[in-house]
């Protein structure tokens, strides 16, 4: 995977998680072996120094890294006492490859493990599917929109983990907040739907009320005729369009699509259907107005479309962003200077790493 630009070098600052600090510290989301494991050292006056390393086992991109520092940080009082070293959310890593140490007192962190290495699972999931999305699209803008497939809770973790690995937006403020920016979006199927179904009246309503500058997007497949109703809303908001969305349900055939039908129903958005809304809007005098797809894509249906020059500008993606699992382990790999590990594991330096401040 290639490495994004921008984003090495620079780090979140803790604030901006806004993390519950009292209930960490007080062992509140540790697992609870980690909370008896400190008891025990505190009541045996037993302070070892260790060394901490923190990998997972697959080809990815990091993310939550930012999240993990900011743990250990607010989740101990003597954060000064302990040496971090770490990589940077975006980062490309490789199977078993350190992203993160910690030596110190393990009595100032052992209760911290389980919300470190959450964070980074969870956020190195999102940025990797991004990641891979963003590559297969070749340069053409994603959006990020999984929001109503995950609880509220995870969005702005999730929008900041996708805005490193290369979404160029998201679709809610939270998703946005680390980086100051807000969510976009589209003309929803709702709102068509609170104006009887009537895509150039709830297009109109839409660009009379947002801000001028709003990028207007309108989903154009509420009575599954594409190709008509992108022409409609093309004519009744002529250059206060930007583009319109293609976002056919997998069991329906577009009208258009119709005459084209052979033995496999051409459901769902097509590169054809894509190709004659294309056609349509460029005859009509609005070779301006850019097509965004969405409806089920992931890497693999992006990576078609592109291999078969679909007249696509940009992609809509959602729930694929969570598949698959990027699990992250912590080792104790010295004590106290002394190489000390379970079986298969040992200290694996990486000079990638820089010291977190």
């Amino acid at each position: 995977m290639s490495q994004p630009g921008g984003a090495r070098g620079q780090r979140l600052d803790p604030g901006v998680f806004r993390l519950p600090v009292a209930k960490i510290r007080a062992g509140y989301y540790s697992d609870a072996y980690f909370n008896h494991t400190l008891k025990v050292l505190a009541r045996d006056r037993y302070h070892p120094r260790v060394l901490m390393q923190v990998f997972q086992r697959q080809h990815a991109v990091l993310g939550g890294i930012d999240e993990a520092i900011a743990v250990l940080k607010l989740g101990t009082k003597r954060f000064a006492d302990l040496r971090v070293h770490a990589l940077y959310d975006g980062d490309a890593i490789a199977p078993w490859e350190t992203v993160l140490t910690i030596e110190g007192d393990y009595g100032l962190f052992a209760h911290l493990e389980t919300l470190y290495l959450g964070a980074l699972s969870r956020r190195t999931k999102v940025a990797t599917n991004v990641r891979r999305v963003v590559e297969a699209a070749r340069g053409k803008p994603i959006i990020f929109f999984p929001a109503r497939f995950d609880h509220l809770a995870v969005q702005t973790g999730d929008g900041w983990a996708a805005h490193v690995s290369g979404a160029i937006g998201v679709s809610t403020d939270a998703q946005a907040s680390w980086w100051g920016a807000r969510g976009i979006g589209t003309v929803p199927h709702a709102l068509i739907a609170a104006y009887g179904g009537d895509t150039v009246l709830a297009a109109r309503k839409f660009a009379e009320h947002v801000d001028p500058d709003y990028e207007i997007t309108v989903l154009v497949d509420f009575e599954n005729d594409c190709v008509n109703t992108a022409l409609a809303v093309a004519r009744a908001l002529g250059p206060r369009l930007w583009g319109v969305r293609l976002d056919t349900s997998q069991y329906l055939v577009d009208r258009s699509m119709v005459p084209l039908m052979g033995a496999t129903p051409p459901v769902g958005v097509t590169p054809e259907l894509c190709r004659l809304v294309r056609q349509a809007l460029d005859a009509d005098g609005f070779p301006a107005v850019r097509i965004v797809a969405s409806g089920g894509f992931d890497a693999t249906r992006i990576a078609r479309f592109e291999e078969l020059r679909v007249p696509v500008d940009a992609y809509g993606v959602g729930s694929a962003f969570f598949t698959g699992s990027f699990d992250f382990t912590a080792d104790v790999v010295r004590v106290d200077g002394r190489p000390v590990g379970k079986a298969g594991r040992w200290e694996r330096p990486n000079e990638r790493l820089e010291r977190v401040d």
